[in-house]
């Protein structure tokens, strides 16, 4: 199987389809317009959508069924990164190899932004809610997006020096912060085949978005800003908790080849599951 093929055939398919959902970014402030689209359109791996899109695949799923779930979580995702950026949070000036949003806009134009996109992605899913499958999807959506899921994650983080500095803050901080969108990526197609395999592709979304953060401590530590599209070293730096400062490189490693290990069995008795297991390897595997 050429994964790289296969990952790049549906990340073209969902660039296309995601720069046409701009073509409704009318009839208001075109700065803020602008805003929008800068980091809507800026690239990076697409990995939520794609892996949204690759699980409805092996489901039997139709594309056009949840391709508007797809656009809606990576509007979302966009206006996480949007926030996250921001003096007050991370206070970062690169993403995806340019400026950030409130660099090149300004803070309050940035916040608008990220505002709006997460208003016009549940209006996308409010436009497609037309049965008992849409609805479950969409709460699922709403739900894992929110205080309890990504909000709350990030809300868990910025409060995590008044913890102790263990594996389990770690994981409860991760498992909602980053996790909790990985995990609807995976579970929302099931919805639409009747709850098919719900459970095995939840356990997969929750290792793999495990998976994906230790690889992202590892290579805040092991990559270059060239290679990351980013700035890297500034959590180790600064001495913040991840997997690589609470565990060391070697166990940090070790960890996320179990936690791959777990995510594969996770999804052994899906059928036509190969797509997923090399998805899993990726992870792993990727060097930004």
């Amino acid at each position: 199987m050429n994964f790289k093929k296969i990952y790049d055939e549906y990340k073209s398919y969902f660039e296309i389809e995601l720069k046409k959902s701009t073509d409704t970014f009318i009839g208001t402030e075109e700065n803020l317009i602008s805003a929008m689209k800068y980091s809507l359109l800026a690239g990076g791996k697409r990995f939520r959508p794609v892996l949204m899109l690759m699980v409805s695949d092996v489901l039997g799923v139709n594309r056009q069924t949840i391709l508007p779930f797809a656009i809606a979580l990576e509007y979302i995702h966009t206006y996480s990164l949007i926030h996250d950026d921001l003096p007050s949070m991370d206070n970062d000036d690169l993403r995806r190899g340019k400026p950030t949003n409130h660099v090149v806009y300004g803070e309050d134009m940035a916040i608008l932004a990220g505002d709006a996109l997460l208003n016009k992605a549940y209006e996308i899913v409010f436009r497609n809610v037309g049965s008992v499958y849409s609805i479950n999807a969409s709460r699922i959506l709403s739900t894992f997006a929110g205080m309890n899921g990504m909000v709350g994650g990030q809300a868990y983080d910025i409060k995590n020096t008044s913890y102790p500095q263990t594996i389990e803050t770690l994981q409860k901080i991760h498992e909602n912060k980053t996790g909790k969108l990985i995990t609807a990526s995976v579970v929302i197609p099931s919805c639409f085949a009747g709850d098919e395999h719900f459970l095995e592709l939840k356990e997969y979304g929750e290792k793999l978005g495990l998976l994906f953060q230790i690889t992202d401590d590892l290579l805040d530590f092991t990559s270059s800003t060239e290679e990351m599209g980013k700035n890297v070293n500034k959590d180790f730096n600064a001495n913040k908790l991840t997997y690589v400062t609470l565990l060391g490189e070697k166990k940090a490693l070790e960890f996320a080849e179990t936690t791959l290990n777990d995510a594969l069995i996770a999804i052994k008795n899906i059928k036509n599951n190969e797509v997923l297991v090399e998805l899993a390897k990726y992870v792993i595997n990727r060097k930004n």
